[in-house]
């Protein structure tokens, strides 16, 4: 019984500890993001390019099956919702092997982004090739892009917010709060959080 109690609370943290992981490579808060063309859901490729009247672009690493992405998904069509008319679009980039989690193959990514009713692209990152460049280690992990001089510039990199269990109880809006600063023309006061969800699959 007791080996079973403790084999439970070791499997709880490593849990934890997954999901509370921090980066250690890939973009950094400054650095000049790099262009990029992957498959979206509607058999078009998009690229970062194509942003060209943007003042900026919410990149988001999601999935159909991670637990904490789920509880996402409506806040992150709210951010988009809200910021994509005002020049700042979510690009969501599905960043799983497939062969990994099934739930995250091709034809599951437009079912799910159907189902949802996604007005922002949802795109493949086929052979895992942008994610890494990203640094991204989470589903949910945001990275937010301003345009300056033509460059798409890494302002923000972390949560979306400081409660995935429940959206009524959030207090701080990071990505909000960036994006709203970034309009206004002010410094983001807080440029890096954790994300906080589960690591990707490779």
């Amino acid at each position: 019984m007791k080996k079973s109690i403790k084999l439970i609370s070791f499997v709880y943290v490593l849990v934890l500890v997954s999901a509370f992981t921090v980066r250690d490579g890939g973009y950094k808060i400054g650095d000049v993001v790099e262009d990029f063309s992957l498959k979206n859901i509607d058999g078009k490729t998009v690229s970062l390019s194509d942003y060209k009247n943007s003042k900026g672009v919410i990149v988001v690493f999601t999935c159909n099956t991670c637990p904490y992405a789920v509880m996402y998904e409506d806040r992150i069509m709210d951010l988009n919702t809200k910021y994509a008319t005002k020049g700042f679009p979510v690009v969501a980039i599905m960043p799983n092997n497939p062969e990994a989690k099934q739930g995250d193959s091709y034809e599951a990514m437009k079912e799910r982004a159907k189902e949802k009713g996604f007005k922002f692209p949802y795109l493949m990152d086929e052979g895992q090739k942008i994610y890494p460049k990203f640094g991204a280690t989470k589903t949910p992990h945001v990275f937010i892009l301003q345009k300056k001089d033509g460059l798409h510039v890494v302002e923000y990199i972390g949560a979306i917010d400081n409660n995935y269990q429940d959206a009524s109880a959030v207090t701080i809006k990071y990505v909000e709060e960036a994006v709203d600063a970034m309009l206004t023309g002010k410094e983001v006061f807080e440029k890096e959080t954790k994300a906080i969800g589960c690591s990707i699959k490779v």
